[in-house]
């Protein structure tokens, strides 16, 4: 089967083994099963499903046999054993940093960065949406679309054209100009939206309940475009060494992907394939974006929905979806979720490219001021081993730091020039 043959399977009719080792979808909120499909809610609760299986025996050899991809670990994920003969934009596999600079600086012993700067739309969404374009093409869907709030248009828009598909995507009005243009050129369709995040969520949702065959890769095929965020969790504990970290801080929009790197280490450890030793997960989040952050402080197991207000705009969902379970997760672990101010975002971004060299985008600097807040606060174990996550490259939001950096002098072409300036 060729890419092409998207426009042409009957969802009805997906081959043997489409999904792996996935045996169906369960309901998060009451635990209804349900047969693999186009489904994303309960039939009986409208709860969130999301994807169980049947692994049965998985080696760190047969893992590490694999591609230098997030293919690598297949047999994790709802996808068929051929995933990788796709045309496809192969994430994963990003660099793990050794932070020892950044850990110097703020008084920490043993601190990586998980880059995922480095994928080929420079965010970790191309992960989640390799795993969607494959529930979609197994499932005979025709157009790959997306609401998103910047990374996850560039991630949809590329992949759509590497797999020869149409892909639809809207985006808010007001998203960063590099995020429009990094989507734009791919050439798909691409609808600017008066509204917010949420505004534009709604009305793909609208679009995804009327529109045969179109697969929204966060709406009507989510279960599946989920679970790629578990292949950071599988990264990061195969980079170290098949060890789970103590500690880990991750981003939170729609909290997704905080609570699928739970799952993932969860199912790593099941399996036998790392100890199953105790981890901290905390979840950061710019505060005029900071609904869960708010909840979690208030004791609440509810999130009250807020009008986004950040340059933090890969992170600006007012009504985040998982935000309820960002804290069973991080509670649970004996986490947190905490939130810093725009002016701390901007200091994080200029703090880890500072430190480490590595720029990361407004969602990278909120994990970064994150980090910075809580070991202030006690809350995290500078003693203990620690990753932090960059989920997106700094040259999509420029903006952020354009006021605060450039030149240290404009100078005549003469070496008298340059010593007057004392720059060094």
């Amino acid at each position: 089967m060729s890419a092409s043959t998207l426009e042409s399977t009957d969802c009805t009719t997906a081959r043997p083994g489409a999904f792996g080792n996935a045996i169906g979808l369960v309901c998060r909120a009451c635990g209804t099963e349900q047969e693999l499909g186009p489904h994303y809610a309960c039939i009986e609760c409208f709860g969130p499903l999301e994807v169980a299986y049947d692994f049965g025996t998985i080696t760190r050899e047969q893992i590490e046999a694999g591609p230098k991809s997030i293919w690598r670990y297949q047999p994790l994920l709802p996808v068929p054993a051929d995933i990788a003969s796709f045309p496809n934009t192969d994430p994963g596999f990003t660099r793990l940093v050794k932070a020892d600079n950044l850990a110097r600086e703020l008084g920490m012993k043993n601190l990586w960065v998980k880059d995922d700067s480095g994928n080929p739309t420079h965010s970790f969404k191309d992960r989640v949406v390799a795993v969607a374009l494959s529930a979609a093409r197994e499932l005979g869907m025709k157009v790959l679309a997306c609401p998103s709030t910047g990374n996850l248009a560039n991630a949809v828009a590329a992949a759509a054209a590497r797999a020869g598909i149409k892909s639809v995507v809207f985006i808010p009005e007001n998203l960063e100009r590099p995020k429009i243009l990094t989507t734009a050129v791919y050439g798909g369709t691409l609808v600017a939206v008066r509204g917010n995040y949420d505004d534009v969520n709604k009305l793909a949702s609208e679009i995804a309940g009327e529109e045969e065959g179109w697969a929204f890769v966060n709406v009507n095929v989510r279960p599946y475009y989920a679970e790629g965020s578990k292949t950071l969790a599988y990264e990061t504990a195969e980079q170290l060494g098949w060890r789970i970290p103590e500690q880990i801080v991750i981003p939170v929009a729609s909290g997704s992907q905080l609570t699928k790197v739970d799952k993932g280490l969860t199912e790593l450890g099941k399996l036998g394939l790392v100890e199953a030793t105790p981890y901290k997960i905390f979840g950061a989040q710019a505060t005029g974006c900071s609904p869960v952050a708010q909840a979690f402080r208030d004791g609440h197991d509810v999130v009250r929905p807020v009008k986004p207000d950040t340059i933090a705009k890969s992170l600006a969902i007012g009504n985040p979806a998982d935000g309820p379970y960002v804290l069973d997760t991080c509670r649970r672990t004996g986490g947190a979720v905490e939130d810093v101010s725009d002016d701390e975002v901007r200091d994080g971004i200029q703090l880890l490219a500072r430190t480490e060299g590595i720029f990361a985008e407004t969602a990278g600097g909120v994990t970064i001021a994150t980090l910075k807040k809580i070991i202030a606060t006690g809350q995290l174990d500078p003693e203990a081993e620690t990753v932090v996550f960059n989920t997106g490259d700094g040259l999509k939001t420029l903006d952020a730091i354009a006021d605060r950096v450039g030149p240290a002098a404009t100078i005549d072409p003469t070496y008298p020039a340059f010593t007057a300036a004392n720059l060094v």
